[in-house]
């Protein structure tokens, strides 16, 4: 029978790093006003909204695509159509001699029914 070598410490960090993240619980009940953080007002964000009825959102990162629908349905009073969620990776900003990184986020673009607009100004 074939004993394990022992690894060192730099390389059992890194296989931990590699584990899938756990988000939460499935069942975690969120409010409406805790799943969407606020409305990201870009210019890419304006070309969708007018052309194609799709806002953008940043997101509670344990919040699910029917939470997202859900709460955009109760907070704006409009039919959601489809939810598409990403993960964006934090930027890495410098202060002095040291680098750091913002946090991850999570953006969803809600893509409503064609009567139904969500006016933000």
């Amino acid at each position: 029978m074939a004993h394990s070598r022992p690894h060192p410490k730099k390389y059992v960090r890194k296989l931990a790093l590699r584990k899938p993240c756990v988000h939460g619980e499935p069942g975690l009940d969120l409010k409406p006003y805790q799943v969407i953080l606020r409305p990201l007002v870009t210019e890419k964000g304006t070309h969708q909204s007018s052309r194609y009825n799709a806002y953008a959102f940043q997101v509670n990162p344990i919040a699910t695509k029917t939470q997202i629908k859900e709460a955009v349905e109760e907070l704006f009073h409009v039919t959601v159509l489809g939810v598409r969620t990403q993960i964006r990776q934090g930027k890495k900003r410098r202060f002095r001699m040291t680098v750091g990184q913002l946090p991850n986020w999570k953006k969803a673009v809600v893509t409503l029914s064609k009567e139904d607009k969500i006016e933000f100004f």
